[in-house]
């Protein structure tokens, strides 16, 4: 007789997780082979983290069984899982700031500290999937794709067997994520490792895995090989309905070049004759050690436009968001939100001015996870449900349940916390509350990142109607392929200062791409 075949590395049977009456995760089967990466794809809160957190033991399911390596076993916290060789890269940060990158991949080592052998580790790991990191750096100072990086190298430190990456590359590079997917499949081939992938991404599940599942509403609704599988049969297991072609573009990443000067985008005039709503003047923004994040920079936004704003990571695109959230002071410059100077740096004032920002990072200024979605709908403004000051319960259930059906919000009610809401959901509360207020300007700073196919549809859409109905629309994005998408007139940043620009019928991707670099084009 022959050998037979070896264990899966984990299977999860029947696995059921709800919340009240909402049912994250519902009797889900998932097996994971080692020497295999298993893409487990669908929409901002179709369950996917939710399964891994099980799997990690974050969370307890309330029904169901798990095996690894075909032993049936009970995983109650991280540390039953590491014992288990299981290990997860957090799709949001669990860094500490004030610590440097070395301290805190240590975090947690039982013991004597080597702070050199760490060091060298990080370097070693770095190395090996192109992560390259300072390890004496402060977590503070670093960009949200350098973060992301430290939690990776911290997970993979350990030397988990089974390895679960949730949303790993929301925040890296194209070329970051191809470099880490091709180190990943090294070594699940030669170290015959189990790897899970967890994400909305679908050319990212396309080029790297060997199997796919896709989850709908906590539920499984689809198994299939990767190998001839189409990323439109992607997209409409995901979200249950077609998607538009443009919103799938977005999702892969992929610029339609002959599509760029053809599009209802381009239909839509701006009579340049109209004062702008907003109007930025010789800009400069100072930040740590005396780095210029803005310099002298110039821009204007007029009603009915959407500007976007292209650029490489990192050359005053946050610096530019935060001045327009009343986060940072200017060295230099103006503000002018309908022809009325705003004083930059003044809590609440560029707010008071009509100005209504999306920021790049909903978690860390765009909503509080321990409040509750009607408590965070009116975060900036509460007169509209106070009485006499004091809060009016019934008027804020009132507005929140408007705001929850106008915008298709998923939750359990207007009491639900924050922090039981999907990405998607918690960018459409941030949107919601951001448009009540009927602004002038809008800034939606990265408004998909981290969204999927479904959630970009939806925005993009959003950020169309607003421009249709006079709203002066600001879009910052490391995406080119969504300012290209949905942008009626495109400027390009590079060092703080805004270098070129072009309307949408007159795009040029070479001239884009020279300009982003810092040549002169």
């Amino acid at each position: 007789m022959g050998a037979s075949a070896p264990a899966p590395a984990v299977e999860l049977t029947g696995i059921t997780k709800k919340y009240g009456a909402v049912v994250a995760c519902g009797d889900v089967d998932l097996t994971l082979h080692r020497g295999r990466i298993h893409g487990i794809l669908g929409e901002n809160g179709a369950g996917k983290s939710t399964l891994m957190k099980i799997l990690i033991g974050l969370v307890l399911p309330d029904s169901g069984t798990i095996a690894v390596d075909g032993k049936r076993c009970t995983i109650h916290d991280p540390i039953d899982a590491a014992r288990l060789g299981i290990g997860m890269v957090h799709q949001h940060f669990s860094l500490i700031d004030a610590l440097t990158v070395w301290e805190n991949v240590a975090l947690g080592d039982a013991g004597r500290l080597d702070p050199q052998a760490v060091r060298s580790r990080i370097g070693e790991i770095s190395d090996q999937y192109g992560l390259g990191i300072e390890p004496d750096a402060r977590v503070g100072d670093l960009t949200a794709g350098l973060r992301q990086r430290v939690e990776i190298i911290k997970c993979l430190r350990r030397d988990p067997s089974i390895v679960v990456f949730d949303e790993p590359t929301s925040v890296l590079t194209p070329d970051e994520s191809l470099q880490l997917f091709a180190a990943l499949r090294h070594v699940v081939a030669a170290e015959n490792r189990a790897v899970v992938l967890v994400s909305h991404k679908l050319d990212e599940v396309l080029a790297s895995t060997d199997e796919i599942t896709i989850m709908r509403q906590g539920r499984v609704v689809d198994r299939r090989p990767t190998a001839g599988t189409a990323a439109r049969q992607l997209a409409t297991a995901m979200v249950g309905r077609e998607v538009s072609l443009r919103a799938e573009r977005a999702a892969l990443g992929v610029i339609a070049v002959d599509d760029v000067a053809h599009d209802e985008t381009a239909e839509h005039e701006v009579d340049d004759s109209v004062a702008p709503a907003l109007s930025i003047r010789d800009a400069t923004v100072i930040g740590a050690g005396g780095v210029r994040l803005l310099d002298q920079l110039d821009l204007d936004v007029r009603p009915g436009e959407i500007v976007g704003v292209a650029g490489v990571e990192g050359n005053g695109q946050r610096a530019l968001g935060d001045l327009l959230s009343s986060l940072v002071r200017l060295q230099s410059g103006t503000v002018m939100a309908g022809g009325q100077q705003v004083a930059a740096g003044r809590s609440g004032a560029m707010s008071r001015a009509g100005i209504a920002v999306i920021p790049e990072d909903r978690h860390d200024s765009g909503c509080v996870l321990d409040m509750t979605v009607a408590e965070n709908l009116v975060l900036v403004n509460q007169r509209r449900v106070a009485r006499r000051g004091v809060i009016d319960q019934a008027a804020l259930n009132e507005f929140a349940l408007r705001m929850i059906a106008d915008f298709g919000i998923q939750c359990s009610g207007p009491d639900a916390p924050m922090w039981s809401l999907s990405g998607g959901n918690q960018q459409r509360v941030v949107l919601a509350r951001e448009l009540s207020d009927q602004p002038t300007v809008l800034v939606a700073a990265q408004p998909t990142r981290g969204l999927d196919v479904g959630a970009i549809e939806y925005m993009t859409e959003r950020l169309r109607a607003a421009a249709q109905a006079g709203v002066a629309v600001l879009l910052i994005s490391s995406e080119l392929e969504e300012i290209i998408d949905i942008a009626t007139r495109v400027v390009v940043i590079h060092r703080g200062r805004i270098v070129g620009e072009m309307a949408h019928h007159e795009l040029d991707l070479e001239r884009l791409g020279l300009l982003m670099g810092g040549a002169a084009a």
